[in-house]
């Protein structure tokens, strides 16, 4: 089976080797019809602390890292 790969803009950088990711998805309401924006946020593992505050990443799924991460920056 595949891992899945999000894309998204980075919220935070101050934790080392970790950036939290704000992921949006658009969908179409089943009844009402119209499209809406959901968000959430992951935290990501980023080893070399390399991506800042407003860069588009992508992240893909991994084995748990620590307590809350289980996403890898690839991009």
């Amino acid at each position: 089976m595949p891992k899945r790969i999000l894309q998204g803009t980075v919220l935070s950088d101050k934790q080392d080797k970790t950036i939290t990711v704000l992921v949006e998805r658009k969908f179409r309401h089943p009844v009402l019809k119209k499209v809406i924006k959901r968000s959430k946020k992951y935290s990501a593992h980023d080893a070399d602390n390399k991506f800042n505050i407003g860069d588009k990443v992508k992240i893909m799924e991994s084995k748990p890292i620590s307590k809350l991460k289980r996403w890898v920056v690839i991009e």
